[in-house]
């Protein structure tokens, strides 16, 4: 059959169309493609970064099993034990900075106590007061870790002062004749909560960091003490012996509502909120008051408001200083149940109650006081 130059011209317009469609398909699976691998790109790396991290933490604590107290660090699971200080003089009260690079800490191994810091490693140890006649201790942190708040009696009583990270610009916050000291910076850095003695008696007060606008938050006839920080700075928990003998009780930030959160014949101390702000650990002490032999500090835990009471050690020994994990998961105490001090390590429920230390059975070597360092990461991760 014949084809005419029209349906000719009509075959090659078809033709052109059909080109046309498959070029646009191909464009289109391309597109399609190139969409659904990004996509896939964009998952894998987020889940890449959304993967927890090689997250650890390590516990630094104080020991005497060198024959001076000396400071050491340790992983959680009572690893890889370091002596940090290693020197002729004691040290003591280490605090970690926010992000877990440094740790401040007192030194009397220049004739008297000052304030040094080093890297969490015990590398580059530096005197940052280099005050030859008085005693400068209770190193705190700012929350952003630039300045470093701590009580000194260089000018003849216990006052409080604060100082970049690195020792300079020193300066004095408080400035009369009582003793003032118990340090808390409040989480977002703009306030100091602080006890004092200038009314007589120990009262628990709150400055800006500059030292101005120093105001007392309780008011009463007997010991209040304290003033520490829940995690969201809405409140702070504190010890009083106003009802007779030491409780544990809670306020706001602005010393309303003021709620004791224990009421028992016995003595409770050391509050310590966990990292989200729910629950507060803290040791009782059982027995005589009168009769040291005969006490007994077991560690409670309860609720931010006081409810649920849960004891979670039970022994004749003493358990107390109770220090909450970073993820709230554990609790690091100090106990002498083995014959002399140690530090333990258990759940926040009290389960797996675990000693991490080991003196050997002697008893004039203890460990103690151990302190939770923030999260840290790998080298790996922190080069990401």
């Amino acid at each position: 059959m014949d084809t005419t130059f029209e349906d000719k011209k009509e075959l090659a317009e078809l033709e052109n169309m059909q080109i046309k469609q498959r070029k646009m398909l191909t464009i289109g699976l391309r597109s399609v493609l190139a969409l659904v691998l990004t996509i896939i790109g964009l998952c894998v790396y987020g889940c890449k970064k959304e993967e927890p991290r090689d997250k650890h933490s390590k516990i630094v604590f104080r020991s005497n099993r060198d024959g001076n107290w000396e400071l050491y660090v340790m992983n959680s699971d009572g690893s890889e034990q370091k002596n940090l200080t290693n020197n002729p003089g004691n040290d003591g009260s280490p605090s970690w900075s926010p992000d877990g690079k440094k740790i401040a800490f007192r030194s009397e191994r220049d004739g008297n106590w000052d304030i040094y810091v080093m890297n969490a490693d015990g590398t580059e140890q530096k005197n940052l007061t280099n005050d030859l006649s008085h005693r400068n201790s209770s190193p705190s942190w700012s929350p952003d870790g630039k300045k470093i708040a701590f009580k000194s009696g260089r000018d003849g009583n216990m006052e409080i002062y604060v100082m970049n990270a690195d020792g300079s610009k020193l300066k004095r916050l408080t400035d009369n004749p009582a003793q003032d000291y118990s340090i808390f910076w409040s989480p977002n850095g703009k306030k100091i909560a602080f006890t004092s003695l200038r009314d007589g008696i120990n009262e628990i007060y709150v400055m800006n960091p500059d030292g101005s606008q120093q105001k007392r938050l309780t008011n009463n006839s007997a010991r209040d003490i304290g003033g520490l920080w829940s995690p969201d700075g809405k409140k702070m928990a504190f010890i009083s012996d106003r009802d007779g003998n030491f409780e544990i009780y809670i306020m706001n930030a602005d010393g309303s509502e003021q709620k004791g959160l224990t009421n028992n014949p016995d003595s409770d101390a050391g509050p310590s909120w966990s990292p989200d702000g729910k629950k507060i650990v803290f040791h009782s002490m059982h027995g005589p008051q009168k009769k040291v032999r005969d006490r007994n500090y077991e560690i409670y835990v309860m609720n931010a408001d006081g409810s649920q009471v849960q004891k979670l050690t039970d022994n004749p020994a003493w358990d107390f200083l109770p220090c909450w994990s970073p993820d709230g998961k554990k609790i690091a105490f100090t106990s002498d149940r083995d014959g002399n001090f140690e530090i333990y390590v258990m759940n926040a429920d009290g389960s797996e109650q675990e000693r991490l230390t080991n003196s050997n059975g002697i008893k004039i070597r203890r460990s103690s006081s151990p302190c939770w360092s923030p999260f840290l990461t790998s080298e790996s991760d922190e080069k990401e």
